[in-house]
């Protein structure tokens, strides 16, 4: 085998936690993934794999090397076709992007972008803290609010509209705020930070102007999931993207409040590393994501 025939043995390997599957769906002789394996282990003076009976199964080293592999065989499948005219994207796509979005807006799309492009594979991670995109071997990460850093190039999809919101039973408990002069006599559910911890104040655009009002909470979360369940549960109001809670406004779980007094819209940006290139399957990807995103969710699409 040669080095590229290694990495792919290693990867089957690992996907069928079996030497003997894994040799079944390369149509080799077992003893030859045997073999390769023991040697790149050998080359790499590192154990890749923890051997059993019953299964196989990756070491630290090993899952580190992994990620890595898969990204050179992305990169190696994408050369290949470098220059055939009109040839498709392929490979593997590693992504980052928020809960909800990924739950809501991406997940139900996917069937669409998987049959434009069926010779890619998406590994989607679903987290609302930020990740280290090099660390993690990440092509891209869909983000709400600026990059903030400069080792990430970004590229901009457009504004989240922010709605203020409350439960019926809270408004009923609590009457409905109708202006700034108001928000002294209500709570709010504070939401941290899931990286810095910080708990945003309350927000509001009037005259061109923002403000910040510290309103009174008994509820803080740090996750957006729940930041929403408590409000549905009538804890108190919240500052949400408009996509969030598109589907309870429309049913009448929760009403928005005060809505010529709005926070500033967030922006929404794509970040990927300045030492990437922009591969083919990248740019299919954020071409796709960003035209679903600008008819589902920014500015007029919210």
């Amino acid at each position: 085998m040669d080095r590229v025939d290694i990495l792919r043995a290693f990867v089957r390997v690992v996907e069928c936690e079996s030497f003997t599957r894994a040799a079944e769906t390369l149509r080799v002789p077992r003893s030859s993934v045997s073999t390769a394996i023991r040697d790149l282990e050998t080359r790499l003076g590192a154990v890749l794999l923890h051997r059993t009976t019953r299964r196989v199964a990756l070491t630290p080293d090993g899952a580190a090397y992994y990620e890595r592999c898969l990204r050179l065989l992305s990169d190696f499948e994408e050369a290949e076709t470098l220059f055939r005219t009109g040839s498709p994207a392929r490979g593997r796509l590693r992504i980052s992007v928020p809960g909800r979005i990924g739950r809501l807006i991406l997940a139900p799309a996917l069937p669409d972008f998987l049959a434009r492009y069926p010779g890619l594979e998406l590994d989607m991670g679903v987290e609302d803290r930020p990740v280290d995109l090099v660390e993690g071997g990440f092509d891209c990460a869909v983000r709400v609010g600026e990059a903030g850093d400069d080792s990430l190039v970004a590229r901009p999809v457009g504004d989240l509209p922010l709605v203020n919101c409350a439960s019926p039973a809270y408004l009923a408990r609590h009457g409905t705020p109708r202006g700034a002069g108001d928000l002294p006599d209500h709570l709010a559910i504070g939401y941290a930070s899931p990286s810095s911890g910080r708990i945003a104040d309350w927000e509001y655009v009037e005259e061109g102007r923002t403000h910040r009002a510290a309103l009174r909470r008994q509820v803080t979360v740090n996750c957006a999931e729940t930041y929403i369940a408590c409000c549905l549960a009538g804890l108190g109001l919240i500052q949400v993207p408009a996509y969030d809670v598109r589907a309870h406004l429309a049913a009448g779980d929760l009403v928005e409040v005060m809505p010529s007094l709005r926070a500033e819209p967030m922006p929404l940006v794509f970040v990927y590393p300045h030492r990437s290139r922009l591969t083919r399957r990248l740019k299919v990807f954020m071409d796709w994501a960003g035209a679903l995103f600008a008819a589902e969710i920014v500015a007029n699409g919210a």
